[in-house]
Parts: C-alpha cells; structure tokens; sequence
C-alpha cells in the first residue's frame, strides 16, 4: 500500500540532495524515497529477561511495516534493568536512564526527519522514556511492550522477581532454609519478559492501554508467546494508518487520557512509580497535570485487582481473566472512564471497549466485581506534612492499619539501613528514614526494593514504617512513603531528622509529620549544610545539576 505522505527528509530537501546515496547503501530503491520513514526504537538487550525477547517483535514489525508502505529503519535505545542493579550503585542510573532513553529517541527520529516511530521496550523506564520522547517531538507514534514474563514456580508457590529479595530477609532471620532459598532464587525468572507482578513494567504497559498510545489488550501477553509477536505487527500496521491519518501523540494524551491511565493505575494496585512517570509525561505533552491530582483520582477509583505484590495474582493470570480491557470496561461503565478520548487506532477508547462486557466473569477471582472491591479507594495516597510539604507518594493497600507514630531510625543512604536490617537492629514500631537518595542527592532515587523486601522477609511489613526521598520499586508493599519533597539535598525537612525523633505516617488523615516543634527545627536548619554532589563528572553529574524535584516528575528539560 503506497501512502499520500511524503516523507520529512523529502520536505526537508533531501528530494535531489547527495543524501540519497547513503539511503541508497542501506536498502532504499527509486520508489522508496517518498514512503514514509518510520524509525523502529529498539530496545532489545540481553543482559535482562525484560528485553532478552525483543529483537523477534521488533523483527515483525518491521516486515509488517514495510509490508504496510513504509520505509522502517531501525535504531537502538539503551536500557538499565532494576532488577539487577538493585541495592548496588548501578541502581543510580535507573531513573537517569529514563531520560537518556527520551533523549537517544528524540535524536534519531528528529535527526534523521522520521516520520514516525514504533517503539519496542520491556523494562521499568522503557515505557515512560517512549512516551517522553513521543510527546515530545509529535511525530505519530506507538508503543509495544516487550511483553511479561512467566510465573516461576517451587513447592507450589508462585514466584515473581520479587520472591528472592524477599527470601533474602527470610533467610537472614532463620525463617527459610537453604533448599528453599536456592530454589527460589533459580526458579524466579523462567522465561524472557518483564517482572511478572503490577510492578513498574506491567503497571505503565497497562496504562498506556488506557492513555491510547497501545493497542488494547497488548499489554498482559507474555514475551515469548506467539500472540506477542503478532500484536507487535499489528501495531506497525496501526502506525501506518496514523502516519497517513495524522494521527499525532498529543491528540491522545491529554489532561483527559492521563487520567483515564491513572484511573488503571489505582483500579489494578499498580506502581508508585507511575506518579513519577506520569508527571514526567504530563510535562513532556505540556499537559497540566500536578501531584495533586492522583489523590483526586485515588478518592474516586477502586482497587479492582487482586495482583501482586500485595494481592495473589501475577499479569498472565490478569490477561486470563480478562485484562486491561475488561478493568476499563467497568471503569467506563460506572462513570470513571473519559470514553471519548482518541486513541493511536484512531477510534475512541469507548469504542475500543464496545464489545468488552460490563462485569467480569465469574470463573476467576483476580477481577472482584464492581460490588465487591479490594478496597473502596485507590491505593497511592498522596500525603504532605512539615515532613513533606511538596508532596510524597504512599501504598497504602495490603496495610491493616496504614498508620504509625514511632522513633526515627535514620540512614544517610539505603546500604547504611540495609546494614541495620540484617543485622537484626531494626524493631517493630520504628520509622526508618533513608535519606540523601532523591533525584539530586542520589542521584537518581535509587528503588527500595532490597531494604523493604527484607523487612517483610523478617515479618516486619506491617510494624516498620519507611520513608525516603528515594523511590520504590513497583514490587515494593508494605508501610512505606517515598518521593519526599523537598529532598535532604535540598535542605528538604527530611534532613533535619534526628535519630529518635518521633514521626508520624498517617494514610487515614494524608500525613507525615516529624514531631518536633518549629523553634527546634528552626535551629537545626540553621546549622545545616548541603553535603558536597556524590559525582562531579560523567552522565550523573549532570543529571544532578539539571533534574527537578520528585514532585514535578523528576525530569531534566523543566524550566
């Protein structure tokens, strides 16, 4: 099918330019000059399960572009698996690499005037970086999500990624043995594909079901199923059709799409992380979207979904049981869904959803019916208090009593309090606080996957609060606030903590309070300095010199 679209490297005078020789070495006859050039960002590595299966889809889509009238050209993107650089310093460049991503994208598809862009990714910061880049420069674009991977099994107990840093805390307090320490750890992870609970990856591939920028019902497959592949050539086939369309990304993300995302988020127990990611898309599209509105979300949205990491299921069970489709069908139906944004498809979501039933069936238990919810209300509490004035990020389901007052037990960095942890010092009813890991201080905001998934390894998860300037991962439960802001960097509350103080995390009424009166933390704030950055050079020195707060997305081209 030839396309009424000339290419932008043709408007952009390339038509009886030289240039064309070097097209010409890399595949481009007489008739092709004029097809659109759709770059295909590929995010395949295998250093990680998460994209150790992607080059087959990219590899389809390519064909599946071609075959649809266009010229694809295929690029590389970098990717940083949290998985394997959590609790070390490599976990530093995670959420840097978010940006990195957005940027390498922008630089090839502007650079070479592409007129659209497929892009292919499976861990955490793949998915925001895509849309980042994509709301960015407004060339049409979709994404395909490299896919989930399988549950793991041992004794009969499913496994995630998760699993082994839980037993790790276990093991350490003599309440797991060996064989089943190693057991879990070889088994965790038995196929390619991202971290198989609502974790990061799972939770923003979901939502961009919802915002538009996938194609319905994509997200829950697993990487190395068939049916993958075949969604990943049907996605270039839709691109072709938005690129002849006009189809742009800031048509589908809108004040009105970001929230029906969110409103997926809540209802499917999702990320924390997907408030950082969120604001950070907001900014890219110049949609107005704060902070603020996650909890105006949260009071409305129910949690549908009984998945982990607080509730039993894992994505492919989800997918089986009907999905993101099925979730934002009953959405639709009671009202929390904007049925008329546009989606990549060029149809609405409504009409994506119209022969989706309206109640989930009822030979499954991972979707409660509208009537009988996990919970009443979402489970990202967005919480303030002198301890965080701009703002801080709660998951508050799983939790009996999502509330504590008890002494401060504080750490200037996350290997410090993982020392106290398995050293068997922390108590039930204290309130640990890691600071110094916010996007500056960090940098980076390293996730707290190894110190929480220890705490509830010891049968701490319900009697230790955590608060951080850092971040968590999406596998993260139990009584834990992160994304303080300010951070301690920044001369944020958050530093002035002494060890011992009484704190206060209060899910009920929003809040989280360092008990010391003003007078007293007056003092402190004036004998307080800001410790020298961690790194003067390189790629993280950077990033710390342009990243704005938690509060604002943690991006790096804000004013």
């Amino acid at each position: 099918m030839a396309l009424n679209k000339r290419s932008r490297l043709i408007t952009h005078g390339i038509a009886r330019s030289p240039n064309r020789a070097m097209l010409r070495a890399v595949g481009f006859g007489d008739g092709d000059f004029e097809k659109p050039i759709v770059g295909v960002a590929n995010g395949h590595s295998t250093m990680n399960p998460c994209n150790a299966g992607i080059q087959p889809l990219v590899d389809r889509a390519m064909a599946s572009l071609k075959a649809a009238g266009a010229m694809p050209q295929v690029f590389g993107v970098p990717t940083v698996t949290d998985g394997i650089g959590m609790g070390t310093e490599g976990m530093k460049y995670s959420l840097v690499s978010r940006e990195v991503i957005a940027d390498a994208i922008e630089t090839s598809v502007n650079g070479q005037c592409m007129d659209g862009v497929l892009v292919v990714g499976g861990c955490d910061k793949n998915m925001p970086a895509g849309a980042m880049a994509m709301a960015r420069m407004n060339v049409p674009g979709i994404y395909v999500y490299a896919g989930t991977i399988k549950p793991g099994h041992w004794k009969g107990q499913t496994l995630t990624i998760v699993s082994p840093f839980e037993a790790v805390g276990a093991f350490a307090a003599g309440k797991m043995s060996q064989e089943d320490y190693d057991g879990i750890e070889r088994n965790a992870c038995p196929s390619v594909g991202a971290c198989g609970g609502m974790y990061t990856a799972n939770t923003m591939s979901s939502s961009f079901e919802a915002l538009g920028i996938s194609l319905l019902g994509s997200s829950q497959m697993a990487s190395p199923d068939l049916e993958k592949a075949d969604s990943a050539a049907e996605s270039a086939k839709v691109l072709v059709e938005a690129i002849r369309r006009d189809i742009k990304p800031r048509d589908i993300i809108t004040r009105r799409s970001i929230e029906n995302a969110i409103a997926l988020v809540m209802a499917t127990g999702g990320s924390t992380n997907a408030v950082l990611h969120y604001l950070a898309i907001a900014a890219a599209a110049d949609v107005e979207w704060t902070i603020d509105d996650f909890e105006r979300v949260r009071r409305r949205v129910p949690v549908l979904c009984d998945l982990k990491p607080s509730g039993r299921f894992v994505a492919t069970d989800f997918r089986d049981a009907g999905g993101v489709p099925q979730v934002l069908k009953m959405l639709l139906a009671h009202g929390l869904l904007f049925g008329d944004c546009l989606t990549i498809t060029g149809r609405t979501i409504g009409e994506e959803l119209e022969r989706v039933p309206s109640e989930p069936r009822r030979d499954q238990e991972v979707i409660r019916p509208w009537d009988n919810p996990m919970y009443a209300q979402g489970h990202l509490a967005i919480l303030k208090g002198n301890l965080a004035p701009d703002g801080c990020v709660a998951k508050i389901t799983g939790l009996k009593n999502p509330s504590i007052t008890g002494p401060a037990r504080v750490f200037d960095s996350e290997p410090l309090c993982m020392e106290a942890i398995m050293a068997k010092t922390i108590r039930a009813g204290d309130v640990i606080v890691i600071r110094y890991e916010g996007p500056k201080g960090g940098p980076g905001m390293q996730e707290m996957l190894a110190p929480t998934s220890a705490l509830i390894g010891q049968g701490l998860g319900e009697s230790v609060g955590l608060i951080t300037d850092g971040r968590f991962s999406g596998g993260t439960w139990g009584m834990v606030v992160g994304h303080v802001a300010p951070e301690a960097q920044a001369g944020g509350t958050i530093a002035l903590v002494h060890e011992g103080d009484s704190v206060t995390i209060d899910a009920h009424k929003l809040l989280i309070q360092l008990n010391v009166d003003d007078a007293e933390l007056a003092r402190r704030r004036a004998n307080w300095k800001a410790p020298p950055p961690r790194y003067t050079k390189g790629l993280l020195a950077k990033y710390t010199k342009l990243v704005s707060p938690a509060s604002r997305g943690a991006i790096t081209d804000g004013d």
